[in-house]
């Protein structure tokens, strides 16, 4: 039997946005379906927006939990600039996935820095192979706008080899019992998104 090679991914995103469970369920879906997983969290100065950074590998053996520069497979951005701003952690052929989102990171906040005007133009230009989500409106439409992390985790899902019903199985044991409805609604509606066509998708 060909060993599976090694997956590679990287989420990013602004603290409070729920990196932290996304990487949390991804694990389990991985580890439901017999990979090897290894993963690091590198939390940023999550009280003041900082930046949130998870490492996720998956494969038949994995001995190193961190991401290289440049042979990720997917960078899963739960933030425009934070998609930008770890482009290059990116392999050639690699995928960014990114929520159509602008939050201002504690620079622009404090007045020390401008939040780039056509961030979704920068992107596009920076990385030929990018997808963007509006995550915070399929989520609001799912129930609420918390479960925009696993709107983009179903967004994801098609490009990842793991069934549905394990990604839904390990969403009702990970999420709060109330609100596994609404966190599946929201999977299902990112999951339709990821092929749908991004023109009205623009960062707001």
């Amino acid at each position: 039997m060909t060993a599976r090679p090694t997956t590679n991914i990287l989420l990013t995103g602004v603290g409070g946005q729920g990196v932290v469970l996304a990487s949390y369920v991804l694990s389990q879906v991985a580890m439901s379906e017999g990979y090897d997983v290894k993963q690091s969290e590198v939390h940023g100065m999550a009280q003041r927006g900082g930046s949130v950074t998870s490492h996720f590998r998956f494969g038949d053996k994995v001995w190193s939990p961190l991401v290289p520069a440049g042979t990720a497979d997917l960078l899963m951005a739960f933030e425009a600039l934070e998609g930008l701003r770890y482009v290059n952690q990116l392999k050639p052929g690699g995928v960014l996935v990114y929520n159509a989102l602008r939050i201002n990171p504690s620079p622009v906040s404090a007045g020390l820095a401008t939040y780039p005007a056509d961030v979704d133009g920068l992107i596009k230009a920076a990385w030929p192979n990018v997808k963007c989500v509006n995550a915070n409106e399929l989520a609001a439409k799912a129930g609420t706008v918390k479960a925009a992390n696993v709107a983009m985790l179903g967004a994801i899902s098609p490009t990842l080899p793991f069934a549905t019903e394990t990604w839904e199985a390990v969403i009702r044991r990970s999420v709060p019992p109330k609100t596994v409805d609404v966190n599946l609604a929201a999977f299902r509606l990112g999951a339709e998104s990821a092929n749908a066509p991004a023109a009205d998708c623009k960062s707001r």
